[in-house]
């Protein structure tokens, strides 16, 4: 009689904690949307920038390269040590250094003044991403992939915004509107304030019982051998990117003499795709396997990649889209994937991903910067083409094998 009670009471625990929690990964999404917005502001004032203090290529990448080595040097770090103690407050907490980095580069009248605003910039994301990550994984119950696209898709569209929100209000207004930007700061802080009590009161809990059912059967060297394929990917992934982000707009108006704020939207349009395509690669993930879509999301770019820099301005545009939609469906699954090859383990893990995606971005940024210095920003576009023929490591990936669940 006592089995009869309790395995319906089991069975209603367990569809309990694998149920998926959507406000709160659409309020940490949100909070994404917001982070992202507010640190895309600052490669899209880059012309801007480039005009006041008189920057070369070379220094404008060294400006990404501060704000993306804090985040990529922190966020394993804060991923460790909330993996082995937990603390809420943390998300609230980390949008405070974003507003301080708005604040500064608003009032930044040298280059050394610059270039710590980045840097509190960097903190701000080294703080909330691995943290993020971890209540999405908390929140998503079995349906990670899901989880994580919606989580990244927030970060997209906000990446999206920044460009038009520089080319709507601080090309207009000036540097000093980038603290009127700083305020979103505060919105996320008490939207986080919320997701943090549920963090506290029920995430955890999820998250631990959790851990018996997702245990992946996968020896510890092929696991480290997986991780290292996978940062190769984000390798090729993330300075194909900041390829973009960081020299599209000197690009087009470089070669087609575009205006400022047509190039601009031209960015914007890019990173749009990249939010629209992130939206399907974790729920492709979920239901094909992460490994397909990982090798088809880099690998599959590679075509118009090589035709960009060969385009017009007319077929650059659409080029750009369909280049966005392919290579954003990565991440989601990447990080999935790396999560489930080192099972307990979410928070250093995403750190490590976010961290390496922001160090590849700076350090790309400053090699193609230099690049674009000494040959011409189109060279740029012309060794880039290139990268996702890194792709191909997809095929060396381990297959995953979970454990029975334990009733």
């Amino acid at each position: 009689m006592t089995a009869q009670v309790s395995e319906p009471a089991i069975s209603i625990q367990e569809k309990t904690a694998t149920a998926i929690v959507l406000p709160v990964i659409v309020a940490v999404s949100f909070c994404h949307l917001l982070n992202d917005m507010m640190q895309s502001l600052l490669p899209a004032i880059y012309p801007n920038l480039q005009v006041r203090f008189g920057l070369s290529f070379a220094q404008i990448g060294l400006v990404t390269l501060a704000y993306q080595i804090t985040a990529s040097l922190l966020q394993p770090l804060v991923g460790l040590y909330a993996d082995r103690s937990p603390t809420p407050l943390a998300l609230p907490g980390g949008t405070m250094f974003t507003l301080a980095g708005l604040v500064v580069l608003s009032m930044a009248h040298s280059y050394g003044v610059l270039l710590a605003g980045a840097c509190l910039l960097g903190v701000g994301s080294s703080v909330f991403h691995p943290e993020s990550s971890r209540v999405v994984r908390m929140a998503a119950g079995g349906r990670h992939g899901l989880g994580q696209s919606l989580f990244q898709v927030g970060g997209n569209a906000g990446s999206a915004l920044g460009p038009l929100a520089a080319a709507i209000v601080v090309v207009r207004l000036g540097q000093s509107s980038l603290a009127l930007f700083a305020l979103l700061a505060l919105l996320a802080c008490a939207v986080l304030w919320f997701v943090s009590r549920w963090y506290k009161h029920h995430g955890l809990a999820r998250i631990h019982s959790a851990h018996g059912r997702e245990t992946v059967v996968v020896p510890s060297k092929t696991a480290l051998g997986g991780i290292a394929i996978l940062l190769g990917l984000i390798f090729s992934k993330y300075v194909y990117l900041a390829s973009i982000t960081s020299y599209f707009t000197f690009y087009l108006i470089h070669r087609f003499h575009v205006s400022v704020e047509n190039a601009q939207m031209h960015l914007f349009v890019f990173l749009a795709a990249v939010a629209v395509g992130t939206v399907a690669g974790g729920p492709l993930g979920d239901r094909f396997g992460r490994k397909y879509v990982i090798w088809f999301s880099i690998l599959g770019t590679l075509p118009f990649t090589l035709l960009l820099p060969h385009a017009s301005l007319f077929w650059t545009g659409p080029l750009s889209v369909i280049i966005g939609l392919i290579l954003a469906s990565a991440f989601p699954a990447i990080v999935v994937f790396a999560q489930e090859l080192m099972p307990g383990k979410v928070g250093m893990i995403s750190g490590l991903f976010f961290g390496f995606s922001f160090g590849m971005g700076g350090l790309g940024a400053a090699a193609l910067g230099w690049l674009a210095d000494q040959t011409g920003i189109e060279t740029v576009y012309g060794v880039c083409a290139v990268l996702p023929a890194i792709g191909l490591m997809a095929a060396f990936l381990p297959d995953l094998r979970r454990k029975p669940a334990r009733r």
